[in-house]
């Protein structure tokens, strides 16, 4: 079990970035847009800044969606390889079986 601070922070980071996101896009259009005036590119650049730091999607960590753990992450089923090894094997995820040969 990871620790509840580290979980509640990256959730913290997930609503930031969701509240966030549509003016994050926009200002980015106008930074990347060559034909926008350097001073307007530059005032977006600075606005960007000013946003906070956790409302970024890179900040984001994917963790497992029972214990939080943060490594031998699976984006397909949303879980930690432990906790997919033990629900696989209990039979209850479907469609996947333990293997033998």
């Amino acid at each position: 079990m990871a620790k509840l601070c580290m979980i509640k922070k990256d959730q913290k980071r997930r609503k930031l970035g969701k509240q966030y996101a549509v003016r994050r896009a926009k200002l980015k259009t106008v930074i990347m847009d060559k034909e926008t005036n350097m001073e307007d590119r530059f005032s977006a650049v600075m606005k960007l800044a000013k946003m906070p730091r956790d409302s970024s999607r890179t900040r984001e960590h994917n963790r497992c969606e029972l214990t939080g753990r943060p490594r031998g992450y699976y984006r397909k089923f949303k879980l930690c390889r432990i906790k997919l090894r033990e629900l696989a094997s209990a039979g209850q995820i479907p469609g996947i079986v333990k293997s033998s040969w």
